[in-house]
């Protein structure tokens, strides 16, 4: 079997961005939802999804935001769009996944740690991270744990991620950690780049590991004694930027790996909250009815 964990709330982003806006009977904006409610429909009308849970970011804030001020939040993020949150998770829930609304914690670390959680599985062929976000690389696993953006219709594997960002997928919280990642308020180090942190990381791995002295290194990389400068004036700042883009793999989450299968869209529910939503047209798309 296959296992499809599916980013709530970069769908939701998508659909907000990418489609028109739609009005329900009482004049809430859905249009969101709508093209939420539609993906996941083509996605569970794949003949190899069988097992599938989605995950929101119910709050725009985590734990992080505590570490860090800079780290992101929902400021900027249209009224229209937050205010479709909950329906989201209500129609996701109504489809007849299993829903993890993420608040201390995000979407990201709930996937991570399922992935984690079930990749050696009896039975589980591949685990299918249904986001294109950067964090995700760290817990890819061979062809085992792949991420898949859903957009560019891309898979990314072990090799892809080495090929992507020039590391393996357990340094990537560091080369974020370097980097920076603007999408998460991550500023990263002065003077580290991709490619030079990319040759660091591939030698030694991990921030601690890299010599305080460029004299000291055994790579030769451009720039390195500025580097090296740059990383131990500000060492303290890329522990914490790697800790903020480290996911959190002890998210508690409930089910069993059971209880992930698909069963089929309970049909009233389901089709009450379509007339509720106006999404008339898809009230009978849905691949397939659970049995009553």
């Amino acid at each position: 079997m296959k296992i499809h964990l599916v980013d709530g709330t970069y769908e939701l982003f998508r659909a907000y961005f990418a489609l028109p806006s739609i009005s329900a009977p009482d004049g809430r904006e859905v249009g969101a939802v709508r093209g939420l409610v539609q993906t996941l429909i083509n996605l569970l009308r794949q003949p190899d999804v069988t097992h599938v849970a989605v995950a929101f970011d119910t709050e725009i804030l985590s734990f992080r935001n505590q570490l860090f001020d800079g780290y992101k939040t929902g400021e900027g993020t249209p009224p229209e769009l937050l205010a479709q949150f909950p329906l989201a998770e209500r129609v996701a829930a109504a489809l007849g996944l299993v829903v993890w609304p993420m608040t201390e914690f995000e979407a990201d670390d709930a996937l991570g740690a399922a992935a984690v959680r079930w990749q050696d599985a009896q039975g589980v062929e591949q685990i299918v991270l249904c986001s294109p976000d950067k964090d995700l690389a760290q817990v890819v696993r061979g062809d085992r744990v792949v991420t898949l953006d859903r957009r560019r219709d891309v898979i990314t594997n072990e090799d892809g991620v080495r090929e992507k960002f020039g590391v393996g997928p357990e340094s990537i919280p560091d080369y974020l950690g370097l980097v920076g990642d603007s999408a998460d308020g991550i500023p990263g180090i002065p003077r580290w780049g991709a490619k030079g942190t990319a040759q660091v990381l591939d030698h030694y791995g991990h921030i601690e590991a890299i010599p305080a002295d460029a004299a000291d290194w055994a790579i030769n990389v451009r720039g390195a004694k500025s580097l090296a400068t740059s990383l131990s004036d500000n060492m303290e700042a890329a522990i914490l930027y790697r800790q903020l883009a480290t996911l959190r793999l002890d998210v508690p989450l409930s089910e069993e790996l059971e209880d992930l299968e698909w069963q089929g869209t309970p049909r009233e529910p389901y089709q009450t909250l379509c007339d509720e939503l106006g999404f008339g047209r898809l009230r009978e798309g849905v691949g397939r009815w659970a049995e009553s």
